[in-house]
């Protein structure tokens, strides 16, 4: 089924619809069952899989032997099932990456993205319009009839069979949105939406995914776990996830770069890579991993791009490491 979407219109540091709808098309889902499909995630992932509650969910990344990070994803589960969501330009490279060593195992993992519609919820008026639909919504995650709720912070993440697509879109009389308005948020809230050119480029700790609660330090092993835990205990991670606003005068690229200002103001430096961003009248918002002593009031700009002028945003979470 194909949705008929809108553009925003509300400006990137403005105030959003009180009720917003989004679809996400940008975002596919991994299914994972199988006698020994969860311990197999389990043993491939950051996340602590096997303490996950049936009314939660977790973000975690999947890296490669190095601890480079392969996809970040939000995991959940329902019923047998366990899902991971993320990107589909990036599960389109990660998916057989798990599947390669899936095969000694009682695992079967496959992509369902098409089987789902993904629909984002957030506004002040969010909850109160899932409620009517769907009744309380008083957990992380709540299991509905042939699908899920994700609840984040005040913004919700649909999760249901195409059977249903129908009866949900019939249902909500205000326009539904393209992908750029959920992003938008998710870039707001500092989330480390991999896409799949930056596959084995950052450790997790790089983008934040610590401060996200999508690490344990407390699991069994994992892939890259070696490299991770140094991190952690031995310190050397010099980098991090930082939101970046402001205006450009060009489109960004797939290929744009970000420099800051010299101290002494003659000049800029190559300062770090773009990992999500969305514009919007010639405005921008995006994340970016930063040199991690890098100050609130530092001045960047997009390299060949010298009307661009970029500020950055306090992350709503702390990096402060936690015992």
């Amino acid at each position: 089924m194909t949705l008929s979407t809108s553009q925003p219109t509300w400006p990137l540091n403005g105030q959003q619809p009180e009720l917003l709808f989004s679809e996400l098309t940008h975002l596919g889902l991994i299914s994972v069952t199988g006698e020994q499909g969860r311990s197999f995630i389990h043993g491939q992932v950051t996340t602590d899989i096997s303490s996950l509650e049936q009314d939660q969910w977790r973000w975690g990344a999947h890296c490669d032997p190095k601890g480079k990070m392969l996809a970040s994803f939000r995991t959940f589960a329902k019923d047998d099932c366990l899902f991971l969501m993320m990107p589909r330009e990036t599960l389109a490279l990660d998916l057989p990456q798990l599947q390669k060593y899936a095969v000694f195992s009682k695992a079967e993992l496959t992509d369902v993205s098409d089987s789902y519609l993904l629909l984002g919820v957030a506004g002040e008026q969010a909850k109160a319009w899932l409620t009517a639909q769907y009744g309380e919504l008083n957990h992380e995650l709540t299991l509905i009839d042939g699908g899920m709720i994700i609840h984040d912070a005040g913004r919700y993440i649909l999760v249901v069979e195409q059977s249903q697509a129908d009866s949900i879109i019939g249902a909500i009389e205000q326009p539904i949105f393209d992908a750029t308005a959920w992003q938008a948020l998710e870039i707001a809230a500092g989330y480390p939406n991999l896409g799949a050119s930056h596959q084995g480029q950052f450790v997790p700790q790089m983008c934040n995914v610590q401060a996200i609660n999508g690490i344990s330090f407390n699991k069994g092993c994992y892939m890259g776990q070696e490299t991770i835990a140094r991190m952690k205990y031995r310190g050397g991670n010099k980098r991090a996830l930082y939101i970046v606003s402001g205006s450009v005068s060009a489109p960004l690229t797939n290929d744009s770069q970000l420099e800051i200002a010299l101290e002494d103001g003659e000049g800029y430096r190559r300062a770090g890579t773009i990992i999500e961003a969305v514009q919007r009248d010639g405005q921008v918002l995006l994340t970016a991993v930063l040199a991690n002593d890098t100050q609130l009031d530092a001045k960047l700009r997009v390299a060949d791009d010298d009307q661009s002028e970029l500020t950055l945003i306090a992350l709503p979470y702390s990096l402060e490491e936690q015992e």
